[in-house]
């Protein structure tokens, strides 16, 4: 369980650092903003100017033409700092994409096999458990593996093995769940 928290932990951990850079990126979007705010200032204002000296006579279509022209120019301002807004928000979706896919892939790399072999292992010492026998083969286990954990059952007159050759039900029963508890299982 812990393997399985602390994988998640890393999990959402990445997810709010790929967060945390997306922010960081689309700071850079601010003086995009800026140039696209101005042009559109620009061009209303030299629009406005346009239609204003249209109403000059005599020389007022002269007035607008380059007015209008100028104003041409403030919408491709905009439109310059809007496409610098559009690629700065793409490279901050993209790169934390890339780092939550990234982060995830390596979690899952790690993590996921080791569990799998897990829930196999575990999976056949329930079957083994549940079939005839199978707690004998368990207690067996158990007096083949690592001896500090046998020290918590209870050791009979003549040792844990004999008990274990003579068919003591509660010793058996008492070495199975040591094998149980090294497989990471409950008795």
């Amino acid at each position: 369980m812990l393997a399985d928290v602390t994988a998640l932990a890393l999990i959402a951990v990445s997810v709010r650092f790929a967060l945390a850079v997306h922010d960081a990126i689309m700071l850079l979007a601010g003086p995009g903003r800026k140039v696209q705010t101005a042009g559109d200032d620009l061009a209303a204002g030299l629009e406005g100017a346009g239609d204003a000296a249209s109403r000059v006579p005599l020389v007022g279509g002269f007035l607008k033409k380059p007015l209008q022209s100028a104003a041409d120019a403030g919408t491709g301002i905009s439109d310059a700092g809007q496409s610098l807004t559009d690629l700065v928000g793409r490279v901050a979706a993209l790169t934390a994409l890339g780092l939550i896919t990234t982060s995830v892939a390596v979690v899952l790399a790690l993590w996921l096999p080791p569990r799998l072999r897990w829930i196999r292992r575990s999976g056949i010492t329930r079957r083994l458990l549940d079939a005839p026998g199978g707690s004998d083969l368990l207690a067996l286990r158990a007096l083949t593996g690592p001896m500090g954990d046998l020290a918590a059952v209870p050791a009979p007159p003549g040792g844990l093995a004999d008990a274990w050759r003579r068919g003591d039900r509660q010793v058996i029963s008492d070495l199975s769940g040591v094998a149980l508890r090294r497989a990471g299982l409950r008795p």
